[in-house]
């Protein structure tokens, strides 16, 4: 076996990589440019994680996946894998043991956010680090024609100038072919010269894509004028793990109700919820304690959990990007899913209102600019890079605006370069001691609880009789066998006592001024910024108009050709197809024929399959499940089931 086969079967168990995972790989390890598109599910972590372990020095993977990161950092461990990630709430030593461990080669992957780039300290331990390769995953945020773009992913151009002939691996799950021709403008390196003879090059990157068809995925849309009545049917017809999207965080608590009252087992999640919630709730979903998610798009990007049976859209998502990569977390494991929309008459207005929604006139936008101006006290030419916790429900309140208008206001406005908000940035919890040491120990009248998380504090945090250090609520509720809120009560009451300060975790909105305020009349919003946007986030809307009022064309070839895809065959699965009779799902003898044929462990020639009684066209659509599932594996032409599942 050559390297990266042998580091596959070491760290993973498998015989073999599938679909177009191997090209990567080889591709990225000769030191290419590349530009990988692999649909939720196709095992897009596989392609930097065994080029990472081939290769010298460490890989920087920039995901903006908190969860994901922690996940794959937990996993890699596991299986020996010297793997790191950089995120919000580490406090600043943690953050420089990370990168000094990267720097001395004790890190063979460490996973960042795309904000922690522009970082001078990440900078400058960067410049002494021996890099592999650059991975990028969801690439599509730092395209500015994607449905999810970020500025933030902007600064990873920058970083390459730092690293002359570092290769870059991008990666994302849904991209048109503007996206995919913008992905490689926005990392080109000119340093890097075009790989010869690379397959779909374009610039210099080499393009790799598998099919975006998901065979064992039925997509259905389903019109009822009662939703919810609609959603705990479906959930009763199909049993198993599922998640149901909805736009706003308060519907998910609302449906969650709706569902436990109904006797399916529903938990909800939204980013506003702390992170000890959300870590709860998700295990409680990974391990089937809970059988259902309901969730805004907060939920679900990284998260990798094989059995969902059913994906339900309970309100309609703004593009089929990001409908599709919803509905993608169904069926991974290649068994048959459901991917269900559910929709009514008022769906096709809603869609039409957030077009309004997301971009407000331009008198309103700076309309908006000049009371963000009054409410900070900030003068015209002054306020440069000056930095305020933003409030949305007191700014809307004092001066008589609505926060959906205002949140897209102000988002214009950071694409524009006057501001940079930041929505929801955390802050953990700070204590620091008010007592001394010797005072301390001879503190009377304490609990035993309290004494419990005090002993906690002072053996995980030093210097807290200093000056103020950032907390894990949930690690001292590990050690302490209390819960996350015994220890925020605990705290208030050590706080109250004068034993400590205590500054509690809270979420917090910011404004920072990128440029001296102008003049409302002087704020200038560009065609890129405003209409140019505009008008693609209307493209989307519409797309995502005609494919839930179209029951003439199947679901899956309608989705294959907005991603640039065509296929020649009906699903024969999805709700057009059942309605007109199209039936072009394998019998279940196909299957059972070929795993038959299989059962002997010996390598058997793709030819072979002739020799089936079964029709081809059921071996077909058999074969590629079985592959997409796993359950075989083709090499050199030849099929075997693997020895490790």
């Amino acid at each position: 076996m050559n390297s990266e086969q042998s580091l596959l079967k070491k760290y993973w168990g498998y015989d073999s990589f599938r679909g177009i995972q191997l090209p990567i790989i080889k591709s990225i390890t000769a030191g290419n440019d590349t530009l990988g598109l692999m649909p939720t599910g196709g095992g897009k972590s596989i392609t930097f994680q065994v080029p990472a372990l081939a290769m010298e020095g460490v890989c920087i993977v920039v995901t903006p996946l908190i969860a994901l990161m922690k996940d794959q950092v937990y996993h890699l461990r596991r299986r020996g894998i010297r793997a790191a990630a950089i995120y919000s709430g580490l406090m600043r030593s943690e953050i420089i043991t990370i990168l000094e461990n990267a720097v001395f080669g004790a890190v063979k992957i460490l996973y960042v956010s795309p904000e922690r780039l522009s970082s001078e300290l990440f900078r400058a331990k960067l410049r002494h680090m021996t890099v592999s390769f650059i991975t990028v995953d969801e690439a599509h945020c730092i395209s500015q024609w994607g449905y999810d773009f970020r500025p933030s992913y902007l600064t990873i151009a920058d970083i390459r100038r730092d690293l002359p002939g570092v290769p870059v691996l991008a990666l994302t799950a849904t991209a048109t072919s503007a996206v995919v021709a913008d992905i490689q403008d926005k990392l080109q390196a000119p340093h890097i010269d075009q790989a010869p003879n690379s397959p779909n090059s374009k610039g210099s990157f080499s393009v790799f894509s598998m099919s975006f068809e998901r065979k064992n995925l039925a997509y259905h849309v389903c019109v009822a004028s009662d939703k919810y009545a609609r959603l705990v049917d479906l959930l009763r017809e199909h049993q198993g793990s599922a998640i149901v999207y909805v736009r706003s965080r308060r519907r998910t608590k609302e449906v969650a109700d709706i569902l436990n009252k109904a006797g399916i087992s529903a938990t909800y999640y939204h980013a506003g919820l702390d992170n000890a919630t959300k870590d709860l709730r998700q295990k409680q979903w990974q391990a089937d304690e809970t059988r259902v998610m309901v969730a805004t798009n907060a939920f679900g990007m990284g998260i990798d959990k094989p059995d969902v049976r059913l994906v339900a859209h309970a309100d309609c998502p703004d593009s089929i990007e990001a409908y599709f990569q919803e509905a993608g977390r169904a069926g991974r494991d290649g068994k048959p899913a459901q991917a269900v929309l559910i929709c009514n008459g008022s769906d096709n207005a809603k869609l039409e209102r957030r077009i309004a929604e997301n971009f407000p006139e331009k008198d309103y936008i700076k309309e908006v600019y000049e009371h963000l101006a009054y409410y900070y006290q900030v003068g015209v030419g002054s306020g440069y890079n000056a930095t305020f916790e933003f409030n949305i429900d007191d700014f809307c309140h004092r001066f008589h605006h609505f926060p959906i208008p205002v949140d897209a206001s102000l988002k214009i406005l950071n694409r524009a370069g006057y501001i940079e908000y930041t929505e929801e940035q955390e802050n953990q919890a700070r204590v620091m001691f008010i007592l001394s040491r010797d005072d301390l120990y001879r503190l009377r009248n304490s609990t035993p609880d309290e004494e419990r998380l005090i002993t906690a504090l002072l053996r995980n945090y030093g210097g807290l009789f200093v000056s103020f250090h950032y907390i894990d609520e949930a690690l001292i509720a590990s050690q302490t066998s209390l819960s996350i809120q015994q220890i925020y009560m605990l705290l208030v009451s050590l706080s109250q006592k004068r034993v400590l300060r205590f500054i509690p975790q809270k979420k917090s909105n910011y404004i920072r001024y990128m440029q001296r305020r102008e003049d409302k009349e002087n704020v200038q919003l560009m065609p890129e910024v405003y209409e140019q946007r505009r008008e693609q986030f209307t493209t989307r809307i519409r797309s995502m108009q005609a494919y839930i009022t179209d029951s003439r064309h199947c679901r899956s070839r309608m989705l294959l050709r907005y991603f640039g895809e065509e296929s020649s065959h009906d699903c024969g699965q999805c709700d057009v197809c059942l309605a007109h009779g199209a039936d072009t799902t394998p019998t279940p003898d196909a299957s059972e024929a070929i795993l038959s044929m299989l059962a002997d462990g010996q390598r058997h020639h793709i030819t072979e399959l002739q020799t089936l009684p079964q029709p081809a066209a059921d071996i077909d659509a058999a074969l590629s499940l079985l592959l997409e599932s796993e359950q075989i594996f083709q090499q050199d032409g030849f099929l075997q089931q693997p020895t490790h599942k």
